[in-house]
């Protein structure tokens, strides 16, 4: 029972560090383009073409 007095700050500690990782990618804007990224895998570059 005494270990739950140290487990339980850090448990509310690591889901705050979390929450704050998840509200700071949305504020810059890391969700915006999901589309774009799975297009860029599928088009096929000029320069992968030129390898020698």
């Amino acid at each position: 029972m005494n270990m739950l007095i140290y487990l339980m700050p850090i448990a509310l500690l690591m889901g705050g560090m979390g929450l704050l990782a998840f509200l700071w990618s949305l504020t810059s804007r890391q969700y915006d383009d999901l589309e774009g990224a799975a297009w860029r895998i599928l088009v096929e570059d000029e320069t992968d073409c030129k390898r020698p």
